[in-house]
């Protein structure tokens, strides 16, 4: 359907129906004990750590009224002699008013023009004792969240003759992304659903830019229309985050000078073109060649793209689009004897059955170290040696357009790695220290295909996986 004629396809259907999200089941990942698994915010568990976080909130709260979660962000949990709860909210005050005999479970309706009001977003950790019936708060961080122009509720169903001028602003904005990324659905019930969606992420860039501690633009991107599940289930890599899986690489040396104020591997012919790893997880392949390709142009003075789509088919440690470790593919790579070009062997996207030739190895390498933890002596390694494979939370990329990203902690839990990319160098912004990221998402992702990070204080985990081949 063309997006022209969806548009006015979906006019007619949102002055007839409410918008309101429904993504079905949310299926969480399965892991080892002590790793973070997603959850939807149906969840028993997490309806269950939330109220029990409302009444410990209310009951520290000097207001009058009381206050609730009015959306919520994000919600893990994670095996811990019981379950620990992270839950990222948003709270609004209700009309009731606090009394001794106020039931936790009392029908609440929020005030109206809520943007007159306060609204914070909320980290709550929470740990249930199954086995003794217990709840206990663990931590509890708010943040005021910028206030934002009155904004009417969409939710409403709306007249056929009288459509609000909402509605048309949604859904003109959705039509220009539909042109823009040349976006189709199978028919209106998918276009409705994907509308529904993109209005709820709208309103998570919102809460992310009003709480953005850098210099970032969040907007509307390629990935707009996709819930967060969707997205991490088709470009990202949960098994990152699966620290038991890792294999141990020995500590790389030190670098042996203090890291210049910038530096960056582009302006030195040491990286390739951005790549984009389309449908598949296979963010880890990515990372770990743009570093082989670093590494082999250090030693020999020419710039080859390898071959991700080797590492796909035939590393049988990791799981190809499902997801894999860096740590891994080094070890694959030196089991195979080296990578092919990408000429050679091409990206599809997809596993197929191993094609690798010994015949046609354009590279190799010797072993695999890991580096310190410290951002310091990371620049200062990467400067001397070239471009670092590293991992991150992905929360914020998801909706990333400029600038010098820095979300808050809440959103970008530094143990819950989700994507591995390319560090090629730092720098500073308008005084804001910088990570230079080459992403693996084509050239229409953020600046150029590059996402750029605060650099400073271990954001989003950026510090956590950073390793290297070593080429002798």
């Amino acid at each position: 359907m063309e997006a022209h004629a969806l548009f006015l396809c979906l006019i007619l259907a949102v002055c007839s129906s409410a918008f309101s999200v429904d993504d079905g089941p949310n299926a969480p990942l399965i892991g080892a004990p002590g790793a973070m698994v997603r959850l939807s915010e149906s969840d028993p568990g997490v309806v269950k750590a939330i109220q029990f976080a409302e009444e410990r909130y209310n009951m520290g709260s000097n207001g009058m009224h009381i206050r609730r979660v009015s959306r919520v962000i994000s919600a893990t949990k994670q095996l811990v002699k019981g379950i620990r709860y992270s839950i990222t909210v948003e709270i609004g005050n209700t009309q009731c008013k606090k009394t001794a005999e106020l039931s936790v479970s009392a029908v609440c309706e929020f005030v109206p023009e809520p943007h007159k009001l306060k609204t914070e977003v909320c980290l709550f950790e929470v740990w249930d004792i199954p086995w003794q019936s217990k709840y206990t708060l663990l931590k509890q961080k708010c943040q005021l969240s910028a206030p934002q122009e009155p904004r009417k509720v969409v939710s409403v169903p709306l007249s056929v003759n009288q459509p609000s001028q909402e509605s048309v602003e949604l859904l003109t904005q959705f039509k220009d992304f539909m042109e823009k990324y040349n976006r189709s659905y199978s028919g209106q019930e998918e276009a409705e659903r994907r509308v529904r969606i993109f209005q709820e992420n709208m309103k998570t860039v919102q809460v992310l830019q009003s709480l953005e501690q850098g210099s970032a633009e969040y907007g509307v991107t390629k990935f707009s229309d996709l819930t967060e599940d969707e997205f991490r289930a088709t470009y990202l890599n949960p098994l990152l985050s699966q620290w038991s899986l890792q294999r141990p690489l020995k500590p790389a040396a030190r670098a042996s000078n203090p890291p210049p104020a910038s530096w960056d591997w582009r302006e030195h012919g040491a990286v390739s073109d951005v790549k984009n790893q389309g449908m598949c997880g296979s963010c880890w392949a990515f990372s770990v060649t743009g570093n082989i390709e670093g590494q082999w142009f250090l030693k020999n003075g020419k710039l080859m793209s390898l071959s991700e789509q080797e590492l796909v088919d035939c590393d049988g440690v990791d799981q190809a689009c499902r997801g894999g470790l860096p740590s891994n593919a080094y070890a694959a790579i030196e089991n195979l004897g080296g990578l092919e070009t990408e000429t050679d062997y091409s990206y599809t996207g997809k596993k197929q059955s191993c094609d690798f030739s010994t015949g046609k190895v354009a590279a190799y390498i010797n072993s695999s170290v890991e580096l310190p933890k410290d951002e310091n002596e990371i620049a200062g390694w990467l400067a001397e040696n070239g471009p670092v494979s590293a991992a991150l939370n992905a929360f914020a990329m998801q909706f990333y357009k400029k600038g010098v990203s820095h979300p808050m902690k809440i959103f970008c839990n530094p143990w819950m790695i989700d994507h591995a990319v390319l560090l090629v160098g730092f720098g500073e912004r308008k005084g804001v220290p910088f990570w230079a990221i080459k992403n693996s998402w084509g050239m229409d992702y953020g600046e150029q295909g590059y996402y750029y990070l605060y650099r400073g204080k271990d954001a989003c985990g950026i510090n956590t996986m950073c390793s290297s081949a070593v080429v002798n």
